[in-house]
């Protein structure tokens, strides 16, 4: 059968894969439509399941937050590069994400992905991977949290890379927001002491021992010296322990104090944070591709 242009033509708007990848699977199953978009699924998979091992760690951050803003979701997807991150392919799958994972409010990441991406429609796995094979990179989704407040979930965004949702009780909006803004600048850990992880602050010490004994001074001022930056650290890693950044003479604590209002929980997310990324001599790049030629 002749493959015409209107053929590849009718099969590009209903898959939105290249001209070439369209003509090539209905020579393939002799001008099937049918038949070549299920030979381009089956393609597709498997081209994503190669692609699976290649580190993905650009991307975007989404936010999304009910009509009342008591409910927020955010979500990491990542792709290889930042040139598709900018993809509108992708950023269109990133938002249909956000909004199933606010909508559905699954349980956790391996039920996000059995969900349907859009109402009726495939599987947020499946249309990963049918992205994968439409745009040739590796892509992921991540993570995600969901914060529900009996007050209200204030967000921030940082461009598209850093996130911020915040669980706020009292106060405002524009409280909400500010707080926001100083979590993903100053990066804490948790709201307060009582959250540190008991093995941190243990961990801290017997370094902070180790240092403060090469000075040689008495045990009981070496105790001194550490309990000392202990007390800084914890101030230091602890959300209502830190200076506001608007107002640096005041922490967060007094800030809060001041307007009657408190923090429960906060979710940061910065695209690829803790991931390795693989690093490669761009000389020695060529060099493989000119022997692999």
């Amino acid at each position: 059968m002749a493959i015409t242009a209107a053929l590849v033509k009718e099969l590009r708007e209903r898959t939105g894969a290249g001209m070439m990848e369209c003509k090539k699977a209905l020579v393939e199953t002799d001008g099937d439509i049918d038949a070549a978009i299920e030979h381009m699924r089956k393609s597709g998979l498997a081209k994503a399941d190669k692609k699976a091992g290649r580190t993905a760690a650009e991307g975007l951050m989404i936010i999304k937050t009910s009509a009342d803003g008591k409910t927020a979701a955010i979500v990491e997807i990542n792709s290889e590069t930042d040139f598709v991150a900018k993809a509108d392919d992708f950023i269109a799958f990133a938002n249909a994400i956000g909004d199933r994972v606010l909508a559905s409010k699954p349980a956790d990441l391996e039920a996000l992905m059995a969900m349907p991406l859009q109402d009726g429609g495939a599987s947020v796995e499946d249309a990963r991977k049918a992205l994968i094979a439409k745009l040739g990179e590796n892509m992921s989704v991540r993570r995600f949290a969901l914060l529900q407040s009996p007050g209200l979930v204030a967000s921030y965004m940082h461009g598209s890379r850093i996130g911020v949702l915040i669980d706020i009780e009292g106060g405002d909006e524009n409280l909400g927001k500010d707080l926001a803004m100083h979590i993903a600048a100053s990066r804490p850990v948790c709201v307060s002491e009582d959250n540190v992880d008991p093995a941190l602050i243990a961990k801290e010490r017997e370094i902070f021992s180790a240092q403060a004994a090469e000075s040689g001074k008495p045990a009981d001022i070496i105790e001194k010296m550490v309990d000392g930056r202990i007390n800084k650290f914890l101030k230091e890693i602890t959300l209502l322990g830190q200076p506001f950044v608007k107002d640096p003479d005041q922490t967060v604590a007094k800030l809060l104090k001041a307007a009657g209002a408190k923090v429960n929980r906060f979710a940061r997310y910065e695209v690829g944070e803790g991931i390795e990324k693989r690093t490669e001599n761009f000389a020695d790049e060529v060099m493989a591709q000119v022997k692999g030629g």
